[in-house]
């Protein structure tokens, strides 16, 4: 659907997000929704097709920022590997410091408040994902450091896991920005010289 950039459509959206802030997708109500911006349901359908498109209008955004973040991200890596380099460029770390931590309500969104949309399992999705990336590229990170130990898939995927949940903790649970970044200097700490010390970089 066409995203309207009229005044209304501004309004129904801004009463859509307190919506889901509040009740979270499965229990948002269209009629709710609609209320709230004084607008009858048939009206609100004139700006989405059906809930999830309501959602996803909000958090699509925020989605599409991880994304593009990620792109370039593993472009870099690429880019150097195939100039014979192995040498460590930027971590998600700095996407949630660039790209999450700006914009902690439309992650909470994502992250809090999607149960029983198709973003229900984004973490895990994300996580799968980032641990098929970096398993196929892994031989090639590796390639000359013969001291780097060896790690199983199984045991790169639990430290996958636990990092990605460990950057995105502060946004389910709603931190301020501040605490956030705090956090995530503890994070980066804790989980960046072993992610080093394993692929050798």
């Amino acid at each position: 659907m066409p995203r309207d950039k009229t005044l209304t459509h501004i309004k129904v959206m801004d009463a859509a997000r307190d919506e889901f802030m509040k009740y979270g997708f499965e229990k948002a109500s269209m009629r709710s929704i609609a209320k709230r911006c004084g607008m009858t349901a048939a009206g609100l359908y004139r700006h989405c097709t059906d809930k999830e498109d309501l959602f996803d209008q909000l958090v699509a955004p925020a989605v599409q920022r991880i994304e593009k973040w990620q792109e370039d991200h593993v472009s870099r890596y690429k880019s150097i590997l195939s100039q014979g380099k192995a040498v460590w460029q930027d971590s998600w770390v700095d996407m949630m410091r660039e790209a999450v931590y700006p914009h902690m309500d439309e992650y909470y969104l994502l992250i809090a408040k999607s149960r029983g949309s198709k973003y229900s399992n984004y973490l895990d999705t994300m996580a799968e994902r980032s641990l098929e990336e970096f398993w196929s590229y892994l031989p090639r990170i590796r390639n000359g450091h013969e001291s780097v130990p060896e790690i199983s898939r199984r045991e790169l995927q639990m430290l996958v896991n636990a990092y990605i949940k460990a950057l995105f903790d502060p946004v389910a649970h709603c931190y301020s920005r501040e605490d956030a970044l705090a956090c995530l200097e503890t994070v980066e700490a804790f989980f960046l010289p072993g992610f080093k010390k394993l692929t050798g970089l």
